[in-house]
């Protein structure tokens, strides 16, 4: 009775994996198969299988984790827009002044929201130093 019930945590942490695409189950599935195989073979109450699911489970996170941690950092990196924006050139559309709460720019065709430590005129050109949310925050272009 007891194989069947791993043999139903084995296919339901499959299902669970197979929805998350996330490696969030695989090691539960893979430890509800060793301890269904034991079941099978030996006379284990329900609290030994218990102990050895999460003994195995653990295992297999331990050793297999760091590996596709370093998996995982080796993919190629794409940089997000927030990224790409920063260090461009963009125009003032309005003064951007943080006191009075003002300060629009144009870059690439898209208005966005911008700050600065100082108040830059209308028609003046800004580099992009980073982006925060919906909002760039920029210096005065040294000429």
């Amino acid at each position: 009775m007891n194989i069947i019930l791993w043999a139903v945590a084995v296919v339901v942490f499959v299902v669970a994996e197979v929805m998350t695409v996330q490696l969030v189950s695989v090691w539960l599935a893979v430890g509800a198969f060793i301890t269904m195989i034991i079941t099978h073979f030996t006379d284990l109450k329900f609290s030994g299988q218990l102990a050895v699911f999460i003994v195995s489970s653990a295992i297999l996170l331990a050793v297999t984790f760091p590996i596709i941690k370093k998996f995982r950092k080796n993919r190629n990196y794409t940089p997000t827009n927030a990224e790409l924006n920063t260090g461009k050139q963009a125009v003032v559309i309005e003064e951007i002044n943080t006191r009075s709460g003002t300060g629009r720019v144009t870059l690439n065709g898209v208005d966005w929201k911008a700050v600065s430590d100082e108040v830059i005129p209308v028609d003046s050109i800004v580099t992009v130093k980073s982006v925060d949310s919906a909002k760039l925050i920029v210096t005065l272009k040294e000429a």
